[in-house]
């Protein structure tokens, strides 16, 4: 049935439940894992709860994102090594992690996203916007949305 499934990873607790569900599927259909993480690209300012919180060099902003990635990364990875499913994680700079998802699913030839989804509906999700509500719209391949 599947064979590469994708599993996004923001680093949050309902992403590793999209993790969690994502390598037990894997596990039981024999397929590998592809996770991936996109990271907004690096500037001057540094935030912190959407607020300016200081300044970093552009080497020291890289160093802070491929912690950020291999932290989040590793969540997928320790899931797939424990299950035993192969795994292969990507790390992408982006401020567009929707656009990420639907590149990486098709370079990588997955065959199934199985995503986070914070459940915003509403006037708020309408404004804002959900990375899962525009991979679902736009995605070619069979998305699994975990709550």
């Amino acid at each position: 049935m599947f064979k590469n499934i994708l599993i996004p990873t923001d680093g949050s607790a309902l992403s590793r439940k999209a993790i969690a569900t994502g390598v037990e599927l894997a596990r039981s259909l024999g397929a590998r894992v592809t996770g991936v993480f996109a990271a907004p690209p690096a500037t001057p300012l540094l935030y912190g709860d959407h607020m300016p919180v200081g300044y970093a060099t552009p080497t020291a902003h890289a160093k802070m994102i491929g912690k950020a990635a291999a932290r989040h990364l590793g969540h997928i990875e320790r899931a797939a090594k424990k299950a035993r499913v192969r795994y292969e994680g990507v790390s992408v700079t982006s401020d567009f992690p929707a656009e990420v998802i639907l590149d990486v699913a098709r370079k990588k030839k997955c065959d199934l996203v199985v995503m986070a989804s914070r459940g915003q509906g509403g006037l708020k999700g309408v404004l804002i916007g959900s990375q899962a509500q525009k991979v679902l719209t736009q995605a070619r391949i069979p998305v699994l949305v975990c709550r």
